[in-house]
């Protein structure tokens, strides 16, 4: 992750916390928030696309979080570069929004409006009726996808420090 300038930097958790695994990315902001320095910039939002555009407009660097029912192994972790792939077809299709976040990024990089970088970690979810409790093994990728994000951040707060 290239080093960051305070304010041109964002980690945004999507999805639906009383729709049990959907909640995953928005518990997962909720634990950065409670763990980073008050300077980073932590969104919940619930995955509508244009609502996304917006969310991540003026910042250089986002990170996502966000669920993806594929029908792989229930915690399993994708981690997406968007600024240098496209986001595979099917990914990011459960949303309770027609424009979900994969739209969101293609549209974003049609228009010229998608982030200098932008990262995307995906959690495969196996359970998204209501509920708030999330299965145990998405609840485990959660706390090392907030593991991984925490050291991605202060390694861009470290790089930044250093000499040029």
């Amino acid at each position: 992750m290239a080093a960051y300038r305070q304010g041109e930097f964002a980690i945004i958790g999507i999805g639906n916390e009383y729709r049990q695994d959907d909640g995953v990315g928005v518990f997962a902001a909720r634990k950065l928030r409670e763990l980073l320095p008050p300077d980073i910039n932590v969104r919940e939002e619930s995955g509508e696309g244009a609502r996304l555009m917006d969310a991540w407009d003026g910042f250089s660097c986002v990170i996502l979080i966000d669920a993806v029912n594929t029908g792989g192994r229930p915690g399993e972790i994708c981690r997406l570069d968007a600024s240098k792939q496209k986001i595979p077809s099917g990914h990011f299709q459960y949303s309770t929004h027609a424009f979900s976040l994969a739209e969101a990024v293609e549209t974003a990089r049609v228009l010229n409006r998608l982030p200098k970088q932008c990262l995307i970690f995906g959690i495969e979810g196996k359970f998204f009726g209501y509920g708030t409790e999330m299965f145990g093994p998405v609840q485990c990728a959660l706390e090392r996808v907030v593991e991984e994000i925490e050291q991605l951040v202060y390694k861009g707060r470290a790089d930044q420090q250093q000499p040029g």
